[in-house]
């Protein structure tokens, strides 16, 4: 047996532990994640599969109190208006812009996942231009999914947040970002202050084999 076989293992089993026991942290210490730290999670990034390889992802990051506060503001003065004209009571709309807000300013680090379509073909219907487009937002899901990871086994929590997509051109706006720059999540990043379990459903709830 080869060095490399022999250690297939407890490759595998590192893999897993970082898997399974990555959870969704909403609740961060207030220490400062080095600058390093975060350009090696996004290198973790941009280093997941892309479709045609064109790499659609763009990453904003945000360390500064001040434009995490602006950032905070806007998306929950949208957020208000659009519950409010929903009809959800007033103390509903407060309870969610407030958790909003909470998240968004008391985490160390922000990262906002956008996706850039410039590079992406186009096709001569909309059905294709469609699954293009679709394909660009799995490749940044992906992406997103490698920092997720990456934080985890750096000894960082992090959570995604799906509120920039009621809200683009609110999170471009405040942040100047590219034109072509479409934000489609927020991650929220920085060392753990809590801990979480979760359970998933059995593995057969969601297989069929044929």
């Amino acid at each position: 047996m080869s060095a490399a076989a022999a250690d297939e293992p407890y490759g595998l089993n590192v893999f897993k532990d970082v898997v399974f026991q990555r959870r969704s942290i909403r609740r961060y210490r207030p220490d400062v994640v080095p600058r390093n730290v975060i350009e090696s999670l996004l290198q973790a990034a941009i280093w997941s599969p892309s479709a045609h390889n064109r790499q659609p992802w763009r990453f904003g990051v945000i360390e500064t109190v001040a434009q995490k506060e602006v950032l905070a503001q806007a998306m929950g003065t949208r957020l208000r208006r659009d519950l409010q004209a929903d009809g959800v009571p007033a103390v509903v709309v407060e309870a969610d812009a407030g958790r909003s807000y909470s998240r968004i300013t008391q985490s160390p680090v922000l990262i906002v996942l956008c996706l850039s379509m410039v590079d992406m073909d186009v096709y001569t219907d909309e059905k294709r231009n469609l699954n293009e487009y679709l394909m660009a937002v799995q490749s940044v899901a992906m992406a997103g999914q490698n920092i997720l990871l990456a934080a985890h086994d750096a000894g960082l929590g992090a959570c995604w947040m799906c509120a920039p997509l009621f809200c683009p051109d609110v999170v471009s706006a405040t942040l100047n970002l590219p034109d072509d720059w479409q934000p489609q999540a927020l991650l929220t990043l920085g060392y753990p202050a809590e801990t979480r379990e979760k359970t998933r459903k059995a593995l057969e709830a969601s297989v069929v084999w044929r």
